[in-house]
């Protein structure tokens, strides 16, 4: 009996090549709410063009592709959402995560990727005249808006993660705070935690128009000024730092624990989320592929594996490290103490 090998295709090749207008789809119906109008009632491309203010032949085309990759379900000439679209799409659904396309999507994000090849040669991002480390850039304020709803779930995570009683009153640093959610979510779950927003100014706005949303301004707090630079005080009980070492070499990285060690109090932690790769650096996929990201955006910065951060962590006297998956997320904690 003749064996035949499995067909080569060019397929993996074609898709990679033409990922952006699947992504260009897919920013076009978040921001036309194609989604939203779709749980609403209108399932026909006529009734979708008519809701969303657009023409019904772009509609019909960008409606058959959002169901050729998966966003929609097609009967006739109806439309319906995926049971995960109509959680994470529909901007009625308090799951709603389209407003993250905004700050990855922007040409802020995508411009590292549009000479990725100089920063290979170069070992880190070909990008000139980077604003987006200005007390004053947009960027950021654009990524507290926009990313809030994706942390969510990781937040409220780490804050049942925290290791103490619910009614002990603890004092809470928040690194890179941008929109607060992660230490909002410790306020909600510590009623006597008095939280600390460290971060350049016009961020913490967005931050502090959070803790007033969840109710907990009078108990937020904030320092303003670069992370290197800014005296944040002392006697905190827990450091959260979340998706802010990626940013910076293993050295740096270094520098800045000594620093926050500094701030602790006695018997104090550091809670520490990133994305972590496996020691073989390529799985799992998206922590694996945030290393990329590093790439083509940061000097120096990485997806740093556990053994990495360990290491980190243990140069600077913390001898405890605990790694704690934060599932369905895709980033890990890291619990580090004394």
């Amino acid at each position: 009996m003749t064996q035949h090998a499995p067909a080569v295709t060019p397929d993996l090749f074609w898709e990679t090549m033409v990922a952006f207008q699947r992504s260009a789809a897919l920013k076009a119906a978040v921001d036309l709410e194609v989604f939203t109008r779709i749980g609403e009632g209108n399932s026909t491309a006529a009734d979708i063009a008519n809701a969303a203010g657009a023409a019904e032949r772009g509609v019909r085309i960008l409606c058959d592709s959002l169901t050729v990759m998966g966003f929609l379900t097609k009967t006739g000439s109806g439309y319906a959402l995926t049971e995960a679209t109509a959680m994470f799409l529909d901007k009625r659904s308090q799951a709603y995560l389209g407003s993250a396309v905004d700050f990855i999507m922007s040409p802020q994000q995508r411009r590292g990727f549009d000479d990725l090849t100089n920063a290979v040669k170069k070992g880190g991002s070909s990008v000139t005249g980077d604003a987006s480390m200005d007390p004053d850039s947009e960027m950021w304020v654009s990524f507290a808006r926009s990313m809030a709803p994706l942390m969510f779930p990781t937040a409220q995570a780490v804050a049942e993660h925290i290791g103490f009683e619910t009614d002990r009153e603890i004092k809470v640093l928040d690194i890179a705070a941008g929109h607060g959610i992660y230490g909002i979510m410790v306020a909600k779950r510590y009623p006597n935690a008095q939280i600390y927003g460290a971060d350049w100014g016009n961020v913490l706005t967005v931050a502090k128009e959070n803790a007033e949303k969840f109710g907990v301004e009078d108990r937020y707090h904030t320092v303003v000024g670069d992370a290197f630079e800014s005296d944040f005080g002392t006697g905190y009980d827990v450091i959260l730092v979340p998706n802010f070492l990626h940013h910076f070499d293993a050295p740096t990285c270094e520098k800045f624990i000594r620093k926050l060690d500094a701030s602790l109090a006695e018997g104090g932690k550091i809670l520490t989320v990133e994305f972590v790769p496996n020691d073989d650096r390529i799985s799992p996929p998206p922590s694996a592929m945030f290393a990329i990201v590093m790439l083509a955006a940061t000097p120096g910065g990485d997806a740093y594996t556990f053994a990495e951060l360990k290491q980190m962590y243990e140069e600077c006297g913390f001898s405890r490290n605990e790694i704690i998956e934060l599932q369905p997320m895709p980033q890990h904690l890291i619990i580090s103490t004394r």
